[in-house]
C-alpha cells in the first residue's frame, strides 16, 4: 500500500520539511515630486489657478455683501450710531427747548432711520417758524436750521397784541406792542383774511415818509382803509388798489396844512 498522506499537514508543505508559500503584501507609498512629470505638474498648477480665479469673483462678492449687511445692522438696527444731540440754529423767538419738544426725536434712535421730513414738518408746527430744514450730523448730532418769521406789523386785539408776517400769518401773541413796528387795526386778522391783506398791501406801498409819519393803517371795510399820522393828520386810502400812486401823492401833500388828504383816487385828490 502507497503511503497516505502525513497527519498535520497542512496545504502548501511537503514532508517534514516543506516551504511555506509566499504571500504578497502591498504598501502605499507616496510618490516624490519627482515622479510626477513636469508637464503634468504645469497641468494642475494651470487648473488650480482657474479654480481661484473662478472663484475669486464669488468669493468678493460674499465677503462685500457680509460687510454691507453688518454695516446696515450696525447703521440702521443698533444705537452705536443713534441720536446723542438735538442741535438747534437759528432759534430766537422759539426756544432750543421748544424745538427739541415738537422735533419729538427720541434719544438713542438710529440717526440714519430718522424721517428728516417729518421732524422738519413737526417744527415747523411752531407758529413763529417760517422755514426749517434737518439735516444729519455724524455719528450722532441731528441739526435743526431754524428760520424764524419776520415781523411786519401788529394788531390790537382787546389788551393785547399780535405780531404778523408778511403774509399775515399771526405768531406772536404779547402784552404790549413791539417798538418799531407798524399797527394795523382790522378785525381778525389771518392769512386768508381780506382786511388782512389789504392793511399788508397798502402798509408795503407806503414811502418811507409816510412811514415815518404812520402811527396805524386803520381797515373798516376793503374800500375803507385809512392812515392815520402823526399831528392827528389822517389819510384816506379807500381800498388797496393803485397803492405806489396812492403813496407818491399822499407824500407830496405832506407839507401842505390839511387835516385830512383823500388819494382813494390818486387822480383826483382832495385835502382841507
Amino acid at each position: 500500500m502507497s503511503p497516505g498522506p502525513a497527519r498535520g499537514r497542512t496545504p502548501g508543505q511537503e514532508g517534514g520539511g516543506g516551504r511555506r508559500n509566499p504571500v504578497r503584501q502591498w504598501q502605499l507609498v507616496r510618490a516624490g515630486a519627482d515622479a510626477v512629470p513636469p508637464s503634468t505638474r504645469r497641468f494642475m498648477a494651470r487648473a488650480r489657478r482657474r479654480r481661484m480665479r473662478a472663484a475669486l469673483p464669488w468669493a468678493v462678492a460674499a465677503g462685500v455683501l457680509a460687510l454691507a449687511g453688518l454695516v446696515a445692522w450696525t447703521v440702521l438696527g443698533t444705537g452705536l450710531f443713534g441720536v446723542r444731540e438735538v442741535r438747534v440754529v437759528g432759534a430766537h423767538l422759539v426756544t432750543p427747548v421748544e424745538v427739541r419738544d415738537a422735533a419729538a426725536v427720541p434719544d438713542g434712535a438710529p440717526l440714519a432711520r430718522v424721517d428728516l421730513s417729518a421732524t422738519a414738518r413737526r417744527v415747523r408746527a411752531l407758529a413763529p417758524v417760517e422755514r426749517v430744514t434737518v439735516e444729519r450730523d455724524w455719528p450722532g448730532t441731528l441739526v435743526v436750521r431754524v428760520v424764524e418769521r419776520t415781523p411786519v406789523a401788529v394788531v390790537p386785539q382787546g389788551e393785547r397784541f399780535v405780531v404778523l408776517d408778511r403774509a399775515g400769518v399771526v405768531f406772536q401773541d404779547l402784552p404790549q406792542a413791539p417798538a418799531g413796528l407798524p399797527v394795523i387795526r382790522v378785525g381778525a386778522p389771518a392769512p386768508d383774511d381780506p382786511g388782512t391783506r389789504a392793511g399788508l398791501a397798502v402798509l408795503a406801498a407806503l414811502s418811507p415818509r409816510l412811514r415815518a409819519e404812520l402811527v396805524s393803517v386803520d381797515v373798516a371795510g376793503l374800500a375803507r382803509i385809512t392812515l392815520r399820522l402823526r399831528g392827528d393828520r389822517t389819510v384816506f386810502w379807500g381800498d388797496a388798489t393803485r397803492g405806489a400812486d396812492k403813496s407818491t401823492v399822499a407824500t407830496a401833500l405832506l407839507g401842505r396844512k390839511a387835516d385830512t388828504i383823500d388819494v382813494s383816487a390818486p387822480d383826483v385828490v382832495t385835502y382841507r
